[in-house]
């Protein structure tokens, strides 16, 4: 169990995975420390009520990742980060470029600064299908961070600090999410979608709490890893959710794509297959890298593509995941 008897601080720890993250190292990993950073004091007030009878484990500190000497402050003495702040929200990004720049990017280099001062052995950064030839300001903000901390490893030759990414795609119910949105406009008998063609990756929040787990015991330094994950049709969603709506066609949105990638072409190169996905590997790298545990290369035309998937969440599948999910208020 990595993760026990270790102090572990999560950046944007108050969010959707902070939260379902917090809730399973507490249950079933038994950590020294949690440590929640985030710049909402409304929500860590929140998430204080929810952990009430935690409180002696975990520690909550207001802090903004745009601010290095706060990171590396609250980096000391720490075992394991795992890096969840960023602005996600598409349109948000594309308004606010400067903030998201700000952020996503020079967010994740102030996180690899401090982790390399403090020498915290393991720093997982959660990425996103977006990174994948991105057509939209988060995305290409995303695929930044990524290179900056799997290079990272090259900087902290002399450290025991070492990097490594989490891929994966559209998490059921999160924050921003198209299933509360879907839920509210069942109530006004009218769903709206873009394009009736568009696909997704699909997984669950603790799908993705687990494959972070999977990830920091598996890494060595530089690795992206990708979870094998169904797809799903927009269409399919909305029959889930309101099978009696009206379906309103309004036309794909600025930044916005019909189907997303996991893995491209070029990365398959140098990419292998594992048990429950993918790990690309760093093209170059000046660190000795792990070798990944049982894995094959994929053919070098391989692709991870949302619309060609071989596993995919029919209608009912998908109404049973979002059965929990509540629409936006």
């Amino acid at each position: 169990m990595i993760f026990k008897d270790k102090t572990i601080l999560i950046t944007g720890g108050t969010g959707s995975f902070g939260t379902r993250f917090i809730t399973r190292l507490l249950a079933d990993h038994e950590p020294r420390a949690i440590r929640i950073f985030s710049r909402d004091e409304l929500k860590q007030w929140e998430l204080q009520r929810r952990f009430a009878d935690d409180d002696e484990r975990l520690r909550y500190l207001i802090g903004d990742v745009r601010d290095k000497d706060r990171l590396v402050r609250a980096t000391r003495g720490v075992d394991i980060i795992v890096h969840a702040a960023a602005l996600k929200h598409v349109p948000v990004c594309e308004y606010n470029p400067f903030e998201a720049v700000r952020t996503n990017i020079m967010g994740a280099e102030n996180v690899v600064a401090a982790a390399i001062e403090n020498d915290v052995p393991i720093t997982i950064n959660l990425s996103t299908d977006k990174a994948v030839n991105p057509v939209n300001l988060y995305g290409a903000t995303k695929l930044a961070a990524e290179k900056i901390v799997n290079q990272a490893n090259a900087y902290a030759a002399d450290s025991p600090a070492r990097f490594a990414s989490v891929r994966y795609g559209n998490v059921v119910g999160s924050r921003g999410s198209v299933v509360p949105l879907f839920k509210r406009q069942a109530e006004t008998g009218v769903i709206t979608i873009t394009d009736e063609r568009m696909t997704r990756f699909w997984i669950t929040l603790d799908q993705a709490v687990q494959f972070v787990v999977d990830a920091s015991t598996r890494m060595g330094g530089g690795e992206t890893f990708i979870p094998r994950v169904p797809s799903m049709r927009v269409t399919d969603m909305a029959a889930a959710l309101a099978p009696d709506a009206e379906i309103k066609i309004i036309g794909i949105r600025p930044g916005e794509k019909l189907h997303e990638l996991l893995v491209t072409e070029d990365e398959s190169r140098h990419a292998y297959e594992v048990d429950n996905g993918f790990v690309v590997m760093p093209e170059y790298a000046s660190w000795e890298l792990k070798e990944p545990e049982n894995a094959k290369p994929l053919p070098g035309a391989f692709t991870y593509h949302s619309g060609e998937n071989d596993w995919w969440l029919g209608v009912e599948e998908l109404r049973e995941m979002t059965a929990d999910v509540k629409a936006i208020a």
